[in-house]
């Protein structure tokens, strides 16, 4: 089963420096049949204006990874931890007991990112958080995992659940496969579109899989991807 959930059917808000488009039911946004995929709460499309972003606010026992479309953001937290990831690049957050965070978009231009949450598999564990550069070269043609919480992807940002947050980069006309085998699957096209199974997914729409053994994803133009293995 695949459902496709066009971009112009999301939820979401338009708060001026902040244009937010939601895959499932977030803030004042609530759809029963879109509360989470598996154990993937929560997949935000944020655009966010120069200069401005999300001041100091906490979160506790939450996995959040933040994807990075266009632009860069800048994190800071009470943990001690400051840093900037770019266009292409990855950050996670294991909120666990407790953090409080400001993620900025400092850049001349918008930033535009994906943010994930995951419900974790333990909770109460010390909040920590990292980032890591994933060159799109990396995975041209294949999904590569880019956080996870399986011991056998050493590559990967380290999360607290049982999920794994992949990305590949396609050619107009490649394709690449992965093995869901009983698990959740949820894909969106940060770029380009493609077919998954079949069912076409254009840019920024998504795609909600189940009971599909086998994903075959094949680009109809050149195209760059996010999927999430959810339990």
């Amino acid at each position: 089963m695949i459902e496709r959930r066009p971009f112009n059917s999301l939820g979401g808000a338009n708060h001026g420096w902040l244009d937010a488009k939601h895959h499932f039911s977030f803030a004042s946004y609530r759809d029963r049949a879109r509360d989470q995929w598996g154990n993937l709460r929560v997949w935000n499309d944020d655009t966010i204006a120069p200069g401005t972003g999300f001041p100091p606010h906490p979160h506790a026992d939450m996995e959040i990874i933040t994807y990075v479309r266009e632009g860069a953001i800048t994190h800071q937290d009470n943990l001690g931890n400051k840093g900037r990831t770019e266009a292409g690049d990855v950050q996670v957050m294991s909120a666990g007991s407790g953090i409080r965070h400001s993620e900025y978009n400092q850049e001349p231009g918008v930033t535009r990112i994906f943010q994930i949450w995951i419900l974790p598999s333990e909770t109460g564990k010390g909040p920590a958080w990292g980032t890591k550069p994933f060159p799109k070269g990396d995975r041209s043609g294949k999904f590569v995992a880019l956080a996870s919480g399986f011991a056998n992807d050493d590559d990967a940002l380290p999360i607290r659940a049982d999920a794994r947050v992949l990305g590949a980069t396609l050619k107009a006309g490649e394709t690449a496969e992965y093995s869901l085998a009983g698990r959740n699957g949820y894909l969106v096209p940060s770029a380009g579109s493609v077919t998954v199974n079949g069912v076409r997914i254009d840019t920024r729409d998504g795609a909600a899989i189940a009971d599909e053994a086998l994903i075959r994803v094949t680009a109809l133009e050149d195209s760059e991807l996010v999927l999430v293995d959810a339990a």
